[in-house]
């Protein structure tokens, strides 16, 4: 199992758009990818459950990876995030 922390840069937070990024991006992968948020913690692979953690901007959230491509999966997701997934 492989984590990080993060900040979301994404000037409104993760609303659909990059909230589908996210999830097309995690879905790529066999491992199993969450988020941590406070004290939720999210599958990031469902685009709803993104959204209705209701991320905001600068947030800090943890990146977890577990699973047999997690190394390449959290190189992938966590250049994602730090680029904006999409909206920078």
């Amino acid at each position: 199992m492989l984590s990080k922390t993060l900040t979301v840069v994404n000037p409104s937070g993760l609303h659909l758009r990059p909230a589908g990024v996210l999830s097309q991006t995690a879905m790529k992968f066999k491992c199993d990818v969450l988020i941590e948020c406070g004290e939720k913690r999210i599958i990031a692979k469902s685009v709803l459950n993104v959204m209705a953690a209701g991320i905001k901007s600068g947030t800090e959230i943890t990146l977890i990876c577990d699973g047999e491509d997690e190394a390449a999966a959290m190189e992938t997701i966590s250049q994602a995030i730090e680029s904006g997934l999409g909206e920078m």
